[in-house]
């Protein structure tokens, strides 16, 4: 079956020629490479990914197809009908030939035309990735179709575009009315998720363990998360430059002053950093996958994690520090590069870290971190 061209064009000018796959047209967006060998859908969905290329570094894509269970964003209103792919585009090696697996309701490439979202196959994914790795994630576009123009023009389209440093992101994935996530059985606590671009998984996580959750906008104020009498509060993951959120940074400090239990994941890690005082920086090229190692330096715990963040705080492993509301110390780092992984104040009532345990494809080493928020809601309690 014949392919039309297509062009993947980076902002210092290399590009690597493949065939469309998914929509045709043109994307634009920063390139990014993921190491995850399974869970290209919640990859897609994931609304941390928002105004992001997305490079697949597994060699073959598309294998179990689509299928109506495992998005991980929902509609404004919570509404898992109206879930949406987030990418800017996405670039794969080898797309599958055929869709074989027992939910799958359609194929990856029909569903990426059915939400008009522009790709590429058919390119070197290895190379791509080492020249990213090397150069750091930069700015690129997809084109293909009427979309395609010489080289000048097409690098020129890109570097036109907006760097996500300074992006403002979370506040155009987020809830705009709200919704609430009922608990499995008898309610224990309630807590309010600050939605910066959450995970559809995370709310079940929760639920699951007898907390009902009200998700609430990444523009609520302390007044709007009070409204629900919380035991808890939960600030979620999200795309864009933490530096830019100065709102849900306001907020976090406002919660703490409270005295409210929180929990921050990813992007709500690096809030409660900035809330305790410290600053945050672009990774060269971020960690994104589904096979990333973390120590927490408390237990020498090593967990095998899902990553999704371009940002990270400054910091060093184990270092304790003062902040406004008690000392605090770097719970957790990357045992690859010693990225700072996790904050948490030592009183306990607030921790945070950088990674996923709510990770719906895995992998699951992590999730312990649910019940260890929900004993700090016990123990509150009494």
């Amino acid at each position: 079956m014949s392919r039309t061209p297509a062009a993947f064009v980076l902002e210092d000018g290399r590009v690597f020629n493949g065939s469309a796959f998914g929509a045709v047209g043109q994307t634009l967006g920063e390139a990014v490479f993921c190491t995850g060998m399974t869970g290209y859908q919640e990859t897609l969905t994931d609304p941390s990914y928002h105004r992001q290329i997305v490079v697949a570094t597994a060699p073959q894509i598309g294998n179990t197809g689509w299928n109506g269970e495992d998005n991980e964003s929902v509609g404004p209103t919570g509404d898992q009908a109206e879930s949406k792919i987030w990418v800017a585009g996405y670039a794969i090696r080898d797309p599958s030939r055929r869709t074989s697996n027992w939910r799958a309701t359609g194929s990856l490439e029909d569903e990426l035309v059915r939400q008009d979202v522009v790709g590429i196959s058919d390119i070197d994914t290895r190379a791509l990735v080492r020249h990213l790795r090397t150069r750091g994630s930069m700015r690129a576009g997809i084109f293909s179709g009427d979309a395609l123009a010489e080289r000048e023009q097409l690098v020129q389209r890109v570097q036109d575009q907006p760097s996500m440093l300074g992006a403002d992101l979370a506040t155009e994935v987020s809830t705009t009315s709200g919704y609430t996530i009922e608990p499995v059985g008898e309610a224990r606590f309630t807590v309010v998720a600050v939605d910066l671009g959450i995970k559809t998984n995370t709310p079940r996580m929760f639920a699951d363990r007898g907390i009902r959750v009200h998700v609430v906008s990444a523009n609520a104020d302390l007044d709007a998360i009070l409204e629900h009498k919380p035991d808890g509060v939960f600030l979620s993951n999200g795309p864009g430059d933490p530096a830019t959120a100065g709102g849900a940074v306001a907020l976090t400090k406002g919660v703490l002053d409270k005295g409210i239990p929180l929990f921050g994941i990813c992007f709500g890690n690096q809030i409660l950093g900035r809330a305790l005082g410290r600053e945050t920086y672009k990774m060269k090229f971020g960690h994104r996958g589904m096979n990333i190692p973390v120590i927490e330096h408390e237990t020498g715990r090593i967990s095998i994690t899902a990553q999704n963040h371009g940002f990270a705080l400054e910091g060093e492993p184990g270092e304790q520090f003062d902040t406004p509301f008690g000392r605090a110390v770097v719970s957790h780092a990357c045992a690859n590069d010693n990225t700072v992984e996790g904050v948490r104040l030592l009183d306990d009532r607030a921790f945070s870290v950088q990674y996923h345990p709510e990770a719906a494809a895995g992998p699951h080493d992590a999730a312990y971190l649910f019940d260890r928020f929900t004993g700090i809601l016990e123990g509150a309690h009494k």
